[in-house]
């Protein structure tokens, strides 16, 4: 049994993992949300699962190496200054930073990177995400995902290799590149496909969210994961060992 807090504790994701932890024979350690201080929660707690703001990513940092407690991030919309930061707090304790902690998606991205390795250059990569109205970054952090895998494959960088959002005279697709097309509305929790387009054939990968438990689920595996790993930066790979 372990104690779990849980930092965004007000946001849906902070519900839907209220209601996991309550499922099974770990212990909440308690929750907070914006104006809440992480460093009384990381004290209190055995792990701490990161579902807030990129703004507040610093201070849960610097909460969880105060504590010595691991850290599970599945806050999106995050930047390069932010993933240094994470790199700078995993030389002192763990941290698994995803941008998806569904076991599903997890696999999905496994199998962009297997499929994007063997196809090669040749076949374009185009990410199509689309997420509930009131997602405020785009692409999803899921769709970054997917492309870094695919990119990874590819031996690129995915920032000097994808398109975003395409509009007007934009002229031919450059060879190479991964696109992303967003799409917002409605409720739904989350729908990826990562389509491969060779000549003359097409491959579609896809994933699609039927509720935000999935997520809940994963992160609760990702955090009975972390804990007593030493310090060092994770991912949701190693939870399920791919």
């Amino acid at each position: 049994m372990a104690r779990i807090g849980i930092i965004g504790c007000e946001g849906t994701m902070g519900h839907a993992l209220i209601q996991m932890v309550e499922t099974t024979d770990h212990e909440l350690s308690g929750g907070i949300d914006k104006g809440g201080d992480p460093a009384a929660l990381a004290d209190v707690s055995d792990v701490l699962i990161d579902f807030s703001a990129p703004a507040a990513l610093e201070a849960n940092l610097h909460a969880s190496i105060g504590a010595g407690v691991p850290l599970v991030i599945g806050t999106t919309g995050l930047e390069d200054r932010h993933h240094q930061a994470i790199d700078k707090a995993a030389r002192a304790v763990a941290v698994l930073q995803t941008g998806n902690t569904s076991l599903g998606v997890t696999l999905l991205a496994h199998l962009v990177r297997q499929a994007a390795e063997r196809l090669g250059p040749d076949w374009d990569i185009e990410v199509l995400e689309m997420h509930h109205r009131r997602k405020v970054d785009a692409p999803s952090g899921t769709a970054l995902l997917l492309g870094a895998a695919a990119a990874q494959a590819r031996g690129i960088e995915l920032g000097d290799h994808s398109e975003r959002g395409r509009d007007g005279q934009t002229g031919a697709r450059e060879h190479g590149v991964i696109g992303f097309a967003s799409l917002r509305g409605g409720t739904v929790a989350g729908e990826h496909s990562v389509i491969l387009a060779g000549e003359e054939e097409r491959i579609t990968l896809a994933h699609s969210a039927e509720s935000r438990s999935i997520f809940a689920r994963g992160a609760l595996r990702a955090a009975e994961w972390v804990i007593g790993k030493d310090a060092g930066r994770y991912s949701m790979n190693q939870v399920l060992n791919l």
